[in-house]
């Protein structure tokens, strides 16, 4: 971690069920580096192996005193939410990364704000922001039960609860949020952002498409169990991809994937899950060695002939697609 900084984790708060916010602030006082909304930090994790995982800040980004994350812990995951759960106590060090944003507020005249679970974490942080601003929007906020909403006191109470609307589904996929009917209509000039487990986020990229809104106006970030980023969770190096047909020389820095640089560059590539697992933006690799963090491709190794571009990275410098 080349932009490693240490803070002091000045206060663990219970937000939800498994759900716990640590307050990072600087270990010798002062101000820390500024985030926008939709920033995450990479945190290394107490533990033998010292692992990295990836938090989104859900602080306003106006405050350059303190950092928040928040950690679902999850018993079936790789470990990093046990480990900050059961190990990270009030006045410890962290070593942690300056802020990255993969997941950018941009401009609009209205957003509409769709999260799940732990994926409440980057847009809390944007509707910080927008309340703030006077910007108009709505934000959904789908969960099992009420005990396992994360931040539901602050989101419940002046000045969110206006502009907030909870969906309890009690676990039952049939009781969960109409995203058709919710999408089925655009404001003019209207984004979306979204963020959380696959099935909501498959059931809006879906609806968002049969409804006919913009692809550039719909923004998505996937999140692990544990709340982490699981595009990350291994130290970035910056390194380029070539457009095959047409030499176009593009550069992936750290803390961006492969998917929205091309994305923001004009090229469209099919994509569903953002998370790795659904194979859906598999692409052929030309030249170069992919370094891939996909569970797509774990039952069947892909060699350097192909990779995910939603998660997957580069061991070497350049990466020709055939694109």
């Amino acid at each position: 971690m080349n932009d490693a900084q240490r803070v002091r984790v000045a206060r663990i708060a219970t937000e939800a069920e498994d759900i716990l916010s640590y307050e990072l602030v600087p270990e010798e006082g002062g101000e820390l580096p500024a985030f926008e909304p939709g920033a995450h930090l990479d945190v290394r994790v107490p533990g033998k192996d010292s692992a990295l995982r990836s938090y989104s800040l859900c602080n306003d980004a106006e405050e350059t005193h303190r950092y928040v994350i928040a950690v679902q812990k999850d018993a079936r995951g790789r470990g990093g939410s046990r480990a900050m759960h059961e190990r990270v106590r009030e006045g410890d060090v962290l070593v942690v990364s300056t802020p990255r944003n993969d997941f950018p507020l941009m401009f609009a005249r209205s957003y509409l704000l769709v999260a799940g679970g732990i994926g409440i974490t980057p847009l809390l942080s944007m509707a910080r922001q927008l309340q703030r601003t006077g910007a108009n929007y709505v934000l959904y906020y789908c969960v099992r039960a009420p005990e396992r909403a994360a931040f539901r006191e602050l989101l419940s109470s002046a000045p969110f609860a206006d502009r907030v609307r909870f969906h309890f589904d009690g676990g039952d996929p049939n009781k969960g949020l109409d995203v058709s009917g919710l999408l089925s209509t655009r404001g003019p000039g209207t984004r979306l952002y979204c963020c959380g487990p696959t099935g909501l986020m498959k059931a809006v990229r879906e609806a968002s498409t049969r409804h006919r809104w913009p692809w550039e106006k719909v923004h998505f970030e996937s999140f692990g169990a544990e709340g982490n980023s699981v595009a990350l969770g291994k130290e970035d190096t910056d390194f380029e991809v070539t457009i095959r047909s047409t030499g176009q020389v593009l550069s992936v820095p750290k803390g961006q994937s492969v998917l929205n640089v091309l994305r923001r560059n004009g090229l469209r590539v099919p994509s569903d899950c953002e998370a790795g697992s659904c194979g859906t933006c598999v692409t052929r690799v030309c030249e170069g060695q992919p370094e891939h963090r996909d569970t797509f491709f774990q039952q069947e190794p892909a060699g350097d002939e192909r990779m995910l571009i939603c998660v997957s990275r580069a061991r070497s410098k350049r990466l020709v697609l055939d694109l």
